[in-house]
């Protein structure tokens, strides 16, 4: 991995949570919940993944906390702001200024009709005008590996760009107004290792320098390896958590004990199962044959 890039003195970064978090939507005719009540809390600050199957709603849920979509029942806090309370223009103050969004395929994060430079230009327009200090975009560009002389990759077209230096320069728009937080799903999908890594390099040194917090959601388990901390969403619910290697099962506010995945797949439905205490303070898990064992 290339030496990380120099970032303005850190800021500090926003914390996110949320509460009881119900999202359901309409597909076909017939209600569908894509998230069963989410208690999340990530401090200021944390650099953090979201993992688990197709479906398990990890992209809803970054458009939640984006302020994009409003839940259906729940809270949502980003910082001080209450987003599921908060009107729209608030909303997109929030997004302009503090909440920085990478949806998953670089096109959707750039205007296409605009160069990288005019893409991190109009990403900065709005708090620039508010009076945030920012840094150049050149050097937002050339942080994230893309050359910024005279017919480098931040000169282009978009057409001209390989997918790699599509999504650094995605990356670029997102890191480019100093967000205190920064939500990308899947962004080092579909690039080489070496891409990947710069990607992966570049957000740390965002979070690292600037203070920044970042959520991300994806599949690659080489990229989970590189977090300090993981949060698997599970049938619509948290159902785990990594931290530095161990794998964790997460107590719900109402007692719900979602069940690692090798040990679900032993234990089918009706097992009978029992804590018991030991002298140490610690639990096993115990489990009774019962009528499902036959």
């Amino acid at each position: 991995m290339s030496a990380p890039v120099t970032i303005a003195p850190a800021t500090g970064g926003l914390r996110v949570s949320t509460q009881r978090l119900v999202h359901i939507y309409r597909s076909e005719g017939h209600e569908v919940a894509a998230l069963s009540g989410v208690d999340l809390d990530v401090a200021a600050g944390e650099m953090v993944g979201l993992l688990g199957p197709s479906g398990a709603g990890k992209s809803t849920l970054l458009s939640l906390l984006a302020g994009v979509f409003r839940p259906s029942a729940g809270k949502v806090f980003v910082g001080q702001v209450e987003l599921s309370a908060a009107t729209g223009r608030r909303l997109d103050e929030l997004r302009a200024l503090d909440v920085s969004l990478m949806l998953q395929g670089a096109g959707r994060n750039l205007l296409p009709y605009f160069t990288p430079l005019e893409n991190v230009r109009f990403a900065q327009d709005v708090a620039r005008k508010a009076g945030k200090e920012l840094p150049d975009p050149d050097e937002v560009l050339g942080g994230v590996g893309l050359g910024t002389a005279e017919g480098g990759e931040a000169h282009r077209p978009l057409s001209e760009l390989s997918p790699g230096h599509l999504q650094l320069a995605a990356l670029a728009v997102a890191m480019a107004p100093r967000p205190g937080l920064l939500l990308a799903d899947e962004p080092t999908s579909q690039l080489e290792h070496s891409a990947r890594d710069l990607v992966l390099e570049r957000m740390a040194a965002l979070n690292r320098e600037l203070g920044t917090t970042v959520v991300l959601v994806t599949h690659d388990p080489d990229v989970a390896a590189f977090l300090p901390r993981t949060i698997t969403i599970r049938d619509g619910r948290v159902g785990g958590e990594g931290r530095s290697g161990e794998e964790y099962a997460v107590v719900t506010p109402d007692g719900f004990l979602p069940l690692p995945l090798h040990v679900r797949d032993e234990l089918l439905p009706g097992t009978l199962v029992r804590f018991h205490l030991l002298e140490d303070g610690s639990y096993t898990l115990i489990r009774e044959r019962g009528e499902t064992d036959g």
